[in-house]
């Protein structure tokens, strides 16, 4: 029994700071959580889009003007298409289709082109969303689907399935930042949202000792990283009773600064 209250003064030892390897919001519920227990909570993105150059895309061998519809998984997706097209002195027919998978992105759309709903089609989330506009024009219509390095294996999936007259095309890259600065710099508690934030934390410092650091994690493929990575998950969400990153840290700091 002894045993057991050292190991738990030692998983929840006091918590003074935090890093969230994400960029920096307007409003977020950490705020609350840095006044109600006197946290010093710091926000520094471990991963960042790069587009590639007109030379790089070029090598693909890929025109997107040779393509009659679009299909667009996130606003990096549509930023970095028109990008290229600019950057290659291309445009667009009006005529072409575009396939959104959410009316987010959609609406986005809209920063780039003349939106006519004829011509936009906007699923709710999922690209089986978009499965009646899909049939509808797959004879007719050949399809780009503009992705980065880590591709839509969803979407690649479905429009193979479904036997639709496609190509993907790597136009910009997630990648580690570059996180040097903060090499003398410790926390009491790192929170990830992602595999490649972890990744970035590995690449950026090779020798890194968790030591008394606690790791908090958001997802199932986020904890596996850590733990592939032979580090130690403290602190895990979503789950039943803390579906969100700030209920499980809040969980967390309840045994931990409850002095």
């Amino acid at each position: 029994m002894a045993l057991n209250n050292v190991a738990e003064q030692q998983q929840y030892k006091v918590v003074n700071t935090i890093l969230v390897s994400q960029p920096k919001p307007e409003r977020s519920p950490y705020y609350d959580l840095e006044k109600k227990y006197g946290l010093t909570i710091d926000w520094r993105p471990f991963i960042h889009v790069e587009g590639l150059t007109a030379k790089e895309f070029r090598k693909q061998r890929i025109r997107p003007d040779e393509y009659s519809a679009i299909i667009f998984t996130s606003k990096n997706a549509i930023e970095h298409f028109f990008r290229l097209c600019e950057d290659m002195r291309i445009t667009m027919s009006q005529d072409t289709k575009y396939f959104c998978l959410s009316e987010a992105i959609a609406n986005y759309l809209q920063k780039f082109i003349v939106y006519r709903k004829r011509k936009v089609f906007v699923g709710k989330r999922v690209v089986e969303d978009l499965s009646t506009a899909f049939n509808k024009h797959k004879d007719k219509e050949k399809f780009l689907l503009p992705c980065s390095n880590l591709g839509s294996k969803a979407v690649s999936a479905y429009l193979e399935k479904n036997n639709l007259n496609w190509k993907d095309a790597l136009m910009y890259r997630t990648v580690s930042s570059d996180l040097s600065d903060l090499s003398d710099v410790t926390y009491d508690v790192l929170v990830f949202f992602s595999p490649l934030g972890v990744k970035s934390l590995v690449e950026n410092f090779p020798d890194f000792k968790q030591n008394e650091t606690r790791i908090a994690v958001f997802g199932n493929m986020t904890n596996k990283e850590v733990q592939d990575r032979g580090l130690t998950v403290n602190i895990k969400a979503p789950a039943p009773e803390t579906p969100s990153m700030t209920m499980a840290l809040e969980q967390y700091l309840q045994k931990s600064n409850k002095d």
